[in-house]
């Protein structure tokens, strides 16, 4: 690629970075809850973003570009020895992101959930809680909760179905006005 052509690639990706940049921040928020350690994945992310330019193919879907990398370097902060206690499991990170929409701004999404959660009931908004606010395994849910491990297995994957069905139908619904 000449040296033109390179630099001209890099300004289009940084824009678009810059244009998605809220979206991206949500995404690595969701998993990240310390701000400080949040802004460092952001800032990670985006060299990366401009150090690999000449691989994004422009008219493809840059946001999923984008945060396929985010996921990337938010799973690496995780192994970072001043990882807080307490953060996300790099398979529970796995999961969400894989049923995160690629294309909905993250900050949107986020907002979305929060509604969600208020639908559910109390016991799978205190499942939901415990697992991924608390971080606590499901053997500890059981115990917590005088329910089997199998049980909240069974909760836990019915209560992200539900949140899973009503931010789609939401961001259906917003995207029809």
């Amino acid at each position: 690629m000449a040296h033109s052509e390179h630099r001209r690639q890099t300004h289009l990706v940084e824009q678009l970075f810059v244009k998605h940049v809220s979206a991206i921040r949500g995404f690595i928020e969701a998993f990240v809850p310390d701000f400080n350690r949040a802004e460092d994945v952001l800032q990670e992310c985006f060299l990366t973003v401009a150090a690999k330019a000449d691989a994004f193919r422009e008219g493809s879907n840059f946001l999923a570009w984008a945060l396929a990398i985010a996921k990337f370097k938010v799973l690496e902060s995780l192994r970072q020895p001043w990882a807080k206690v307490g953060s996300l499991s790099p398979e529970v990170i796995e999961t969400l992101s894989a049923d995160a929409p690629m294309d909905a701004p993250a900050d949107n999404s986020r907002t979305l959930l929060q509604e969600c959660m208020e639908e559910l009931s109390p016991r799978a908004k205190e499942v939901i809680e415990l697992r991924y606010g608390e971080a606590c395994k499901p053997a500890e849910i059981a115990r917590r909760l005088q329910w089997t491990p199998q049980s909240v297995y069974v909760a836990l994957s019915r209560a992200r179905a539900l949140l899973r069905d009503c931010i789609e139908r939401k961001a259906k619904q917003q995207e029809h006005r």
